[in-house]
């Protein structure tokens, strides 16, 4: 038996013969600090009556088994974290009684006892296959059903799932049940139970399709911390851009956020139940980065609740679109909705550049990785599922264009509805949308690994205007795939001692050599930036003319994004052995003083860190020491810091 590693064939299979009706879901956790009773009712039906399948449960102790009235000996029917169903009906009914244990690893349902005040909280963390370590499941994606969850716990808890928390029933003793309604349909993986001696803060989003009940909440130790007016400005903005974007109104009645300790990661999803490491509530002052960050992740989880929640991926080959969908809608919403208005500023500054990292190791994978279990899915889930993800999902919006983008999105979710769906679908939408034709560009995007080079090449003539000018792009061995490129190409000039923008144009690149007569006849800029805009993946390289106009004056450049695509455009050339370290540390001493981006704040000079201290001369340290404190103010009396990324 696979026991927990479940196929991808295998799931295809139970899919074809299986449609869930409904769970219910019993969970009593008053019986003791370290399991807590799970007993799961599931109806189902058959396509092929007398056939055989299997329902999942992780680490339980069972105690009694029943299908369709006839008792099954758990020691016989359950075994490898699988319960055995044969002779299957047309019309099933699975009843599952079981111990099951508290995770302190953050899988399953996590139990934690803050040590300021011996409080006690729980929380629920299912993705990828967890939720099977708390109740009885079909455990995969397209197996979407109704959940009614009844909860019994200590009668002063607050107890919150996917349906509004309901008045609990006291049963005496200190001991109450929350009987919750059903959910809408929604797969196992995005149920939860939040439960423990919470704070809580409720308030009210009201929009067009009407009144949207916001919960916050936190441990108590942490209420001085819970900034719930910047929560609350955040999540009625991301609401407001989200309904209006996808044309469908919030789709899972209430919205409750909760901070939850321990987390091992940074946020989930669940419908209508999203949790979030408590370390996003701050204890001392942080800088903008922070803040701009944070609000990035509480729209990356709201973004889910319709690209992930109510359309779910059949199966976890399209993890990356689930991912790189709502990381790609974050920094959308922010720049369009949000006081973060420069938000793909920090995106290109910090986060992008952690998929060109991986993407140029020998580790790394196509986007659309072969999932064809579930460890393979534990393997592939890093950045190049979220940074370089989001990434080309940019450079796809960018292909189509913003507004056919959003008309076929729009569509799509009216299509697949509360039901499963795979990105050919969502393909499908886009053509029809755009008239593009896409199979080909999917093929040469997420079935490939590897970063292109984009290298502008030019001639001009005695007066310094234009005479020809293209762009070639280049591949490693590895990887030789020349790839598709919506391209965004700006002109910057020199004018009263700052760098303005002349012109921008957006262009097609494909193939090795790519024309651009748009530009014929135009005079030579001081700096000619390739992926204005930062619409492709793609690293770019600064012609002769334009790096010297960069190393001068980068500074005086006033555009937050373009900065950062000649920050990254400098760095790539560095780590390519295209340029010296001893350069790029006089460009970013140079520059990083006037860089008013707070993640390029941070990260630029961890770059330059690298390049002094493993790239260059160990002789040059003591003179980029002293260049260093006046970069900074005279504050800095130390060597550069350690390196901490590459």
């Amino acid at each position: 038996m696979p026991g927990t590693n479940l196929t991808r064939d295998e799931a295809a299979t139970r899919a074809g013969l299986l449609t869930v009706g409904s769970y219910l879901v019993e969970l009593d956790l008053t019986t003791g600090e370290h399991t807590f009773a799970s007993t799961t009712t599931i109806e189902f039906t058959c396509a092929s009556p007398g056939a055989s399948t299997f329902a999942d449960l992780v680490g339980a102790e069972v105690h009694e088994i029943t299908l369709n009235g006839r008792a099954l000996d758990p020691a016989t029917a359950y075994v490898d974290s699988r319960i055995a169903l044969d002779d299957l009906a047309a019309a099933n009914t699975l009843v599952v009684r079981a111990d099951c244990t508290y995770s302190r690893s953050g899988e399953g349902l996590h139990r934690f006892v803050d040590p300021v005040d011996d409080r006690v909280y729980l929380y629920t963390q299912f993705e990828v296959p967890d939720a099977r370590r708390v109740y009885t499941t079909f455990e995969q994606p397209d197996l979407k059903s109704v959940f009614t969850f009844r909860v019994t716990a200590p009668e002063d808890w607050k107890v919150v799932s996917n349906s509004p928390s309901p008045d609990p029933v006291h049963l005496g003793a200190g001991r109450a049940r929350w009987d919750f309604a059903p959910t809408k349909p929604m797969s196992t993986y995005i149920t939860a139970v939040v439960a423990g001696e919470y704070h809580e803060v409720q308030d009210v989003y009201v929009g067009a399709h009407g009144e949207i009940p916001l919960g916050h909440y936190c441990r108590q130790s942490l209420v001085e911390h819970l900034d719930v007016e910047e929560l609350l400005t955040i999540t009625r903005q991301g609401f407001e851009f989200f309904e209006e974007a996808f044309d469908f109104p919030y789709p899972f009645g209430k919205y409750d956020q909760l901070y939850v300790p321990e987390y091992n990661m940074g946020a989930m999803e669940n419908a209508g139940c999203v949790t979030l490491r408590d370390e996003y509530l701050p204890r001392s002052r942080q800088d903008g980065a922070f803040y701009e960050f944070r609000a990035s992740v509480v729209l990356h989880e709201m973004a889910h609740m319709w690209f992930g929640d109510l359309v779910t991926m059949r199966w976890w080959d399209d993890l990356w679109l689930n991912e790189s969908f709502a990381e790609w809608a974050c920094y959308h919403a922010a720049v369009e909705n949000t006081a973060f208005t420069e938000s793909w500023t920090g995106f290109t500054n910090a986060r992008k550049v952690t998929g060109y990292r991986q993407d140029q190791m020998p580790s790394t994978h196509p986007i659309a990785a072969d999932n064809h279990d579930l460890e393979a899915v534990e393997v592939n889930f890093d950045m190049i599922t979220y940074a370089k993800g989001a990434s080309v999902l940019k450079q796809l919006v960018a292909w189509v264009g913003l507004d056919p983008f959003l008309v076929g999105l729009r569509q799509y979710f009216r299509d697949h509805a509360y039901g499963s769906s795979e990105f050919a679908d969502l393909l499908a939408a886009l053509e029809r949308s755009s008239g593009r034709e896409l199979q080909g560009w999917a093929r040469e995007w997420l079935q490939t690994a590897g970063v292109n080079t984009l290298t502008p090449a030019s001639a001009v003539d005695a007066e310094g205007r234009y005479t020809s000018v293209t762009v070639q792009q280049s591949a490693v061995p590895e990887w030789p795939t020349l790839r598709r490129h919506r391209l965004g190409v700006g002109l910057y000039d020199e004018v009263d001692g700052r760098l303005e923008l002349r012109r921008h144009l957006e262009i097609d690149v494909e193939g090795a050599t790519t024309e651009v007569p748009e530009l014929v006849g135009e005079p030579r800029p001081d700096l000619l930036l390739l992926n204005d805009h930062d619409l492709a993946y793609a690293k770019i390289r600064l012609d002769e003319r334009s790096l010297a106009t960069v190393v001068r004056g980068l500074a005086t450049l006033d555009d937050s994004l373009a900065r950062a695509l000649c920050w990254g455009a400098a760095w790539d050339m560095v780590r390519d052995g295209e340029l010296a370290a001893t350069a790029y540390v006089d460009l970013v001493l140079g520059a990083i003083g006037s860089e008013t981006d707070a993640f390029g704040g941070s990260v630029i000079p961890r770059f330059a860190a690298t390049a002094a201290n493993l790239y260059a001369a160990p002789t040059t340290a003591p003179a980029w020491s002293r260049a260093g404190s006046r970069a900074y103010g005279g504050c800095c009396t130390r060597p550069l810091p350690a390196a901490t990324c590459s």
